[in-house]
């Protein structure tokens, strides 16, 4: 059974101290992001207009001539982001002094790539609802809900979404809009259209369950391949935990239910399409995360229920770690 090593009691503070300044700091960020760009005076034929500002070059509209109704939706307007930006700015200095302990109490990390993607999926209100982080990058979060740390790398150079928006997308371009405003640089890979790069080579792959295809804007980009193994990770319960990057930063990662992530892992290690080189990787995330689950997360209880709803395709991946398992009593804590 792969060890997991409970976090000491100060980790454990660190943490919930970091998740609470990120929840109110993020809270300030949507807020601000949901205002518009600006509200201006403009003068046009001698009466003045109030104008809804939609971006830096002045694209807008009028609301009407400016009047006391107007006049105060102005002064509330700019009172209230101005307020923002002040306990923004605070909060950033707050979630720096956690920052900086998570990284000297060694706590599990993500790469400093990640972390302005996840703020900026979270800041537009994709993490969960529209977005899982999938990859190699759930493992650190899986970490935290365990509340301990376990030996397998928990980043990587590249990046996996899953979109599972149940419901048909309003904007076309949500996940597109959401890399270039993290970096400009982002553009689709032309031999393979389900993943982004941008200037450093950082990749973005985007994957999808066949039931969930259609609900993803027509012009959004990249655009995934409906893989029915996909399905899985749409099951039980999603883990939502903050993390901190190797930049000093936090982000928020929801990635799917442990149970259902490994078993996915350990079927994919079995396929032939898969890269040979990522094989036993997954076939030992898969394994530890296993472990993981039964030893540290009851939440998530490996019963006969939970093995009941198992597809025929997964048997055999958890009967496969149920016959290599140490009975629980011999478990290293």
């Amino acid at each position: 059974m792969i060890q997991v090593r409970p976090f000491t009691d100060e980790q454990s503070r660190l943490l919930i101290n970091l998740r609470q300044r990120y929840e109110v700091w993020m809270a300030a960020e949507q807020e601000l992001a949901a205002m518009p760009y600006d509200l201006r005076r403009k003068t046009v034929t001698g009466s003045v207009y109030l104008y809804e500002i939609r971006d830096r070059s002045g694209n807008g509209k009028s609301l009407g001539k400016l009047d006391a109704t107007r006049e105060a939706r102005f002064d509330e307007y700019h009172a209230r982001k101005d307020a923002l930006k002040t306990q923004i700015k605070g909060l950033r200095r707050a979630l720096a002094e956690s920052a900086a302990l998570y990284r000297a109490l060694r706590l599990p990390m993500l790469s400093s790539e990640a972390g302005p993607i996840l703020r900026e999926c979270d800041r537009r209100h994709l993490l969960g609802s529209h977005l899982l982080v999938v990859g190699t990058n759930a493992i650190a979060a899986y970490m935290i809900e365990a509340n301990g740390s376990i030996a397998l790398p928990d980043e990587t150079e590249d990046f996996d979404l899953a979109w599972v928006a149940e419901t048909p997308d309003d904007a076309e371009r949500r996940v597109w809009d959401m890399l270039k405003a993290v970096d400009p640089t982002f553009t689709i890979n032309s031999e393979r259209d389900f993943q982004a790069r941008n200037a450093k080579a950082y990749e973005v792959e985007l994957l999808v369950a066949p039931s969930r295809v259609n609900t993803l804007g027509a012009k959004d980009q990249p655009r995934p391949v409906p893989l029915p193994e996909q399905e899985w990770l749409l099951f039980g319960r999603p883990v939502d935990q903050v993390i901190g990057c190797r930049d000093g930063s936090p982000a928020r990662i929801v990635a799917p239910d442990p149970r259902w992530f490994a078993l996915h892992k350990l079927w994919m290690s079995q396929q032939a399409k898969r890269n040979p080189l990522k094989r036993p990787k997954d076939h030992k995330q898969g394994f530890a995360l296993l472990d993981a689950v039964a030893t540290a997360m009851p939440h998530y209880p490996l019963d006969d229920a939970f093995e009941a709803s198992l597809p025929n395709e997964l048997r055999p991946c958890l009967a496969q770690w149920q016959k290599h398992r140490r009975p629980l009593d011999q478990a290293d804590w």
